[in-house]
């Protein structure tokens, strides 16, 4: 049986959309709904795969197409081309997945010099027919054979200075003529009159489109995999550019940036589908409908609220209004920013369109991360340029730019930039993801800049018409004169609408500002902004996340006041307190002297004046995290890092040599130094080999703790500290270390902190550990890996050396998807880790473990670890609430 390339609209439904694209699949459930979708049909993906493969499309597909066109040609009562009364169709890209790198639809197909004049008499109005044959000129050139867009924009300037708008028919046919002249000069060839080879041309440049460099690009931030191919959904004309009563729009059953309740969205009368999207055109506001045509403003809410119900989500729909009759055009759940997911997703729950549970699916802990960015001060005095249409909040200062190469070599130097335009257009997607923000002087909500930058999660400001942007000249003018050139620095708030000139201060966010707090804003406070719903509905989230987790949340801190900042985040216990920090500013010099000893007297001197001060941290760290677990980590890095400069100090050795001078101390420190002196010290002698060969070491810290633990639990406190020995490579390590701990503890703290049960532990960082865990396991009470060193160990990377050096070609080359210290390597360390835990807990069946590393605060690793059976995740305090949405997700599969 021959395969099966198209469907029909009325063959699909919404599930299908693995086969015909977001876009077909949808247009396909509204069919199924009833909704006025213009007639149409579906090439699937899998003809589109085949072409990836071979170059060509299916042998069986263009007979299909033409059966499903035959049958929409009896549908609308015209063929497509007839001169006498012509069918047009649009041809339309639609991946699975929404991609902005994608091709742009191509609208009336099946135009040529001989069925223009049918058009015309079809509405009487010859002025439209030339408009939408210039309009596939167009198209065809810069879309369909790649043509670059500058020659026919310049074209349509010197035609019409002030817009398409002020041409008439003669003026339309006119261009007609220009565009095809730069077909000819361009591409060498004239514009097709042929309707099939059209649509055949058409179609084939939907396919190759997926793998452009911006799509590419796009899938290759988004995660999207790289062989799912496009649909191509082909669909009747209707015309928005008939006249007055006509137009075309985009709408939002909620608003996209804050996800406030109400009709969203904008509206270009008298024009034809991509004017709204491409921006070349400042729309109104969607509400002027109303007062333009109030029959379709209230037959689309109607549709509207239909769709979001089907859906159970915000919808983004295009439509199309042809002279009084609505026409809907697509629809998908609309691309939002964080602010407005979180929003939505609790607004969504308290209709009960959705559970809880579903809520905190749709929403992320890196979209979480986004909305503990600061924003600007609203307090700040600085001369404001513009003010436009707030089409993706958040605050972004960067050096103006007006192209995107421009904007990616700055990025690529560390410069922060902002992307300035008039509009933009797929082409300039590399720029939109180096820049911090973009501003554009045309465009609305549902523009190209709107869209791609609320996806992406960045500031955009669209439609700031106050400002000429000279993209030749390299600067923007501003009202009263103010010229802005190239590398001027300016702040786009995209939460306001606002364009500063220089450097805007910011200040913390509503979110991060609950966090540090614990105190929710009363209802109301942040009308203007939503801030109140806004943490409202983050705080909700959260806290169902911590009902339904089952994996645990503590944090990396090494300081009081880390440690209590943690806790407001929700951290439920420290899960790596690093003591290496304690040892630096003045205490260095008794590290030195620990150093310098050559007695056993001398040493216990220098570490009996540790002491005191190390007790000192650990009571005011546990007394933080009273009544919570804190794994308090043994001194790790190699001595060395504690002492001067080995080339410092033998300079000034030398120095004072060749002056004569006495400097015995430093000559005695540089012997010191050059003996404990590595050529690779992250390997050398340090964790628990630096507890085994300098002796007291980890005892007096042993006996810190205990003290420490003793004091507190004698003021009524709840001390819970663990002992965690770093660098552990083999049982006997630590079973030599344990020896020693058990004898201080048993010392120090004698019967209370027998009570109180010090648990002892091990961080699993070497990959020879994760190997022998079952062995390790035999002396440990927990586990907690170290990913950022067993990751380093793993890949043979020195992180410090090649995250600039060559991560950057490694992702290009597609050699490394993420860099492996921001997610997690699951195929080679979470493989270790996997197995660790499995043989660690073979060994000891209730064997806590956990996870240190940064990693712990990632949420595409979180779902790892919770997925192996860890039982916590430790992080910076900063990702505390990042990581607790996580966990919650990962318990639902979410």
């Amino acid at each position: 049986m021959a395969a099966r390339y198209v469907y029909d609209f009325a063959e699909g439904h919404r599930d299908l959309a693995d086969l015909l694209g977001g876009k077909g699949a949808n247009l396909a459930e509204m069919t199924r709904l009833g909704l006025p979708v213009p007639p149409g049909f579906v090439i699937t993906t899998e003809a589109c795969r085949w072409y990836l493969r071979t170059g060509d499309v299916p042998d069986e597909l263009w007979p299909q197409v033409r059966e499903r066109l035959a049958a929409l040609e009896r549908r609308a009562g015209r063929r497509l081309g007839d001169p006498e009364d012509p069918l047009l169709v649009s041809v339309r890209s639609g991946a699975r997945f929404s991609m902005p790198g994608m091709m742009e639809t191509v609208l009336n197909i099946g135009l040529t010099d001989a069925s223009v004049a049918g058009l015309a008499r079809r509405f009487g109005d010859e002025r439209l027919a030339w408009d939408s044959y210039r309009r596939l000129v167009h198209m065809f050139g810069t879309t369909v054979l790649g043509l670059p867009d500058e020659p026919f924009v310049e074209a349509l300037r010197r035609a019409a200075p002030g817009g398409e708008l002020d041409l008439d028919a003669a003026g339309l046919r006119s261009l007609v003529s220009a565009y095809r002249e730069l077909l000819t000069e361009h591409a060498g060839r004239d514009f097709p009159q042929d309707p099939w080879e059209q649509l055949d041309l058409a179609v084939r440049a939907v396919f190759a489109s997926w793998n452009t460099p911006r799509a590419v690009l796009y899938r290759g931030r988004e995660r999207i995999p790289d062989d799912l191919g496009t649909a191509v959904s082909v669909v009747a004309m209707v015309f928005g550019n008939a006249g007055q009563d006509s137009g075309t729009g985009v709408a939002f059953t909620r608003d996209p940036a804050t996800g406030r309740q109400g009709a969203y969205g904008d509206y270009l009368p008298n024009a034809q589908g991509e004017d709204v999207v491409a921006g070349v055109r400042t729309p109104v506001p969607l509400r002027e409908l109303e007062r333009l045509d109030p029959a379709s403003y209230h037959q689309l809410l109607d549709v509207m609220s239909t769709l979001e119900r089907h859906y159970r989500d915000l919808c983004d729909i295009e439509f199309t209004i042809e002279r009084g009759r609505l026409w809907i055009l697509q629809t998908r759940v609309g691309k939002r920013t964080a602010a407005a997911a979180f929003v939505v997703a609790a607004q969504l729950a308290d209709e009960g369109l959705i559970d809880e549970d579903e809520a905190l699916r749709r929403v992320s802990g890196a979209r979480l991360a986004q909305l503990l960015f600061p924003r600007f001060d609203p307090g700040a005095d600085r001369p404001r340029l513009a003010t436009g249409i707030n089409a993706s909040p958040g605050a972004a200062v960067g050096e103006v730019v007006f192209d995107s190469a421009t904007a990616v070599a700055a990025a690529e130097r560390g410069r922060r930039v902002v992307l300035v335009r008039a509009e933009t257009n797929p082409d300039d997607l590399p720029g939109l993801v180096a820049a911090e923000g973009v501003l554009t002087s045309r465009g609305g909500k549902t523009s190209h800049a709107a869209v791609v930058a609320r996806g992406m999660g960045k500031p955009c400001v669209c439609g700031a018409d106050e400002l000429e942007v000279d993209p030749v000249r390299r600067r923007v003018v501003a009202p009263g004169g103010v010229v802005v050139e190239e590398g001027a620095v300016v702040s786009v708030d995209g939460t306001t609408g606002a364009v500063y000139l220089g450097e805007v201060p910011v200040v913390p966010s509503a979110v991060a500002e609950y966090f540090e707090r614990g105190v929710l804003p009363p209802p109301g406070s942040g009308e203007e902004d939503g801030a109140d719903e806004l943490v409202r509905a983050v705080d909700r989230l959260v806290r169902h996340a911590d009902r339904v987790r089952r994996v645990e949340v503590r944090a990396n801190a090494d300081t009081p006041e880390d440690a209590e900042r943690a806790r407001r985040m929700g951290a439920r216990g420290i899960g790596l307190c690093r003591t290496e920090h304690m040892f630096l500013g003045e205490r260095r010099k008794h590290v030195e002297r620990l150093v310098l000893a050559d007695t056993d007297a001398e040493r216990e001197r220098a570490l009996a004046d540790l002491l005191p001060l190390q007790r000192g941290d650990f009571v005011r760290i546990l007394r933080a995290m009273d009544g919570l677990p804190v794994t308090i980590r043994l001194l790790d890095p190699p001595l060395h890092e504690f002492l001067p400069d080995l080339a410092e100090l033998t300079a000034r050795v030398a120095v004072a040599e060749a002056l004569g001078e006495e400097r015995a101390e430093d000559v005695r420190l540089l012997r010191a130094v050059r003996r404990l002196h590595e050529h690779n010290p992250m390997l050398g002698l340090r964790g628990v080999r630096l507890g085994l060969v300098l002796p007291g070491l980890y005892g007096m810290q042993v006996r810190a703790i205990a003290e420490a633990a003793v004091e507190c639990a004698s003021a009524g406190g709840d001390p819970r500290p663990q002992i965690m020995v770093p660098l552990v490579a083999d049982a006997t390590e630590l079973a030599l270390v344990r020896e020693e701990v058990a004898a201080v503890l048993a010392e120090a703290g004698g019967a209370l902190v027998r009570r109180l049960d010090v648990p002892v532990g091990t961080m699993i960082e070497v990959p020879r550990a994760a190997l022998t865990a079952d062995r390790i396991a035999a002396h440990a009470d927990f586990f907690s890996f170290g990913t950022n060193d067993l990751t380093q160990m793993v890949w043979g990377f020195s992180r410090d050396d090649v995250e600039s050096a060559f991560f950057p070609r490694y992702l290009e080359l597609g050699v490394l998807a993420d860099s492996p210290f921001e997610t997690l390597d699951r195929v080679g360390v979470g493989e270790l880790v996997r197995r660790a835990v499995r043989a660690g807990r073979s060994r000891r069946p209730d064997l806590e473990v956990g996870v240190c590393g940064e990693h712990g605060g990632d949420p595409a690793s979180v779902h790892f670890f919770a997925d192996v059976g860890l039982d916590y995740v430790s992080c910076s305090p900063f990702r505390v609430p990042v990581a607790r949405l996580e966990v919650g997700r990962a318990a639902l599969g979410g």
